[in-house]
């Protein structure tokens, strides 16, 4: 790509631009009093060249039109060529980034570690939440990005290199998320994912900086070595499933309940805030929260600030309310 790209094309884009230079100072030479200067013949050059032809310049003597017919001949295929050469230079830019090639160069995105459907429903989920323009990048050693969205962005390659991370900017990430593969040995499953985890909090520490890591845990009994390798939070598979069928069975019709504060595609959802300077207690949140049409549920993971409403607000809180998307879109906090 690089002798394609910067030697090949540089030279025939420069060639190129020479020849049109030079082909204005000729026709300005040829046709003085038609062309009263060299910016007036490289005008007539480049709307000669790209067929727009004005007409307000057009050379009036035999050598002139001679010169201008070479020109046609000579002109208008270079810029043909320089025209193909930067169709081929997109397709090759989007070819080598659905290879996953280029590095990820923002910052505050997600990072995903491990493709599988429960990978995809999750980079769903974050892509189509209202209000947010987070973006997702993905590592994985697949040949082609499986997944096409604007905001979304694949990194192939060992999740265990620092070279593969730093690619993927997981230094600057709001978080990085490993999900379990697909084996069928629980042990290898989770050992592949302990590996990868390892590998992240050691390049954290290398780097001096702290990577919020969240992890998909297939089996219970290896929860301790999770948080021995220090990860922030796990998730264990096939957790959710069995308890929501339990309420579903107890309480018909709670699962429509549950999958609305899930997803964020429809209904009411849950929505994380910050604390406006303005309230005091939890009561003074409530209040305010409740006349815009929202209801505070918890902070962070506590729901017993119902029953201590008079209690103050800590400033390290995280208040989390439950409306619909138009409500936290027009959510005012003073």
């Amino acid at each position: 790509m690089k002798k394609a790209v910067q030697i090949s094309t540089v030279k025939l884009i420069g060639f190129t631009a020479a020849f049109y230079v030079i082909s204005a100072f000729i026709i300005y030479l040829i046709e003085p009093q038609t062309f009263h200067n060299p910016f007036i013949g490289f005008w007539w050059v480049m709307t000669t060249v790209t067929t727009i032809g004005f007409g307000d310049y057009a050379p009036v003597t035999v050598p002139g039109m001679v010169f201008a017919m070479f020109l046609y001949l000579s002109g208008i295929g270079l810029i043909g060529v320089i025209i193909g050469k930067v169709v081929d230079l997109y397709a090759l830019y989007g070819r080598m980034r659905m290879e996953g090639k280029f590095d990820y160069k923002g910052k505050n995105h997600f990072v995903i570690i491990g493709w599988s459907q429960k990978a995809l429903k999750t980079a769903e989920e974050i892509l189509s939440s209202h209000g947010s323009q987070k973006e997702v990048v993905l590592i994985d050693n697949l040949p082609n990005s499986p997944y096409s969205h604007d905001r979304f962005h694949y990194i192939r390659g060992n999740p265990t290199e620092n070279g593969i991370l730093k690619k993927a900017g997981v230094t600057k990430a709001n978080s990085v998320s490993v999900f379990a593969t697909a084996d069928q040995d629980e042990v290898l499953a989770d050992g592949k994912t302990l590996l990868i985890v390892s590998a992240i909090e050691k390049y954290a520490v290398e780097q001096n900086v702290q990577i919020y890591t969240i992890v998909e845990i297939v089996h219970e009994k290896h929860i301790g070595m999770f948080e021995h390798a220090r990860v922030d939070e796990f998730v264990l598979s096939n957790e959710a499933f069995p308890h929501l069928m339990a309420k579903t069975i107890l309480h018909h019709g709670s699962s429509q309940l549950f999958m609305q504060l899930l997803s964020h595609r429809y209904g009411e959802n849950i929505w994380e805030i910050s604390p406006a300077a303005s309230w005091e207690t939890y009561e003074d949140a409530f209040e305010a929260l409740k006349a815009q049409g929202a209801n505070l549920v918890a902070d962070g993971a506590d729901f017993s600030i119902f029953r201590r409403l008079h209690d103050r607000i800590p400033d390290s809180a995280r208040l989390y309310i439950i409306c619909d998307q138009e409500t936290y879109k027009n959510l005012t906090i003073k």
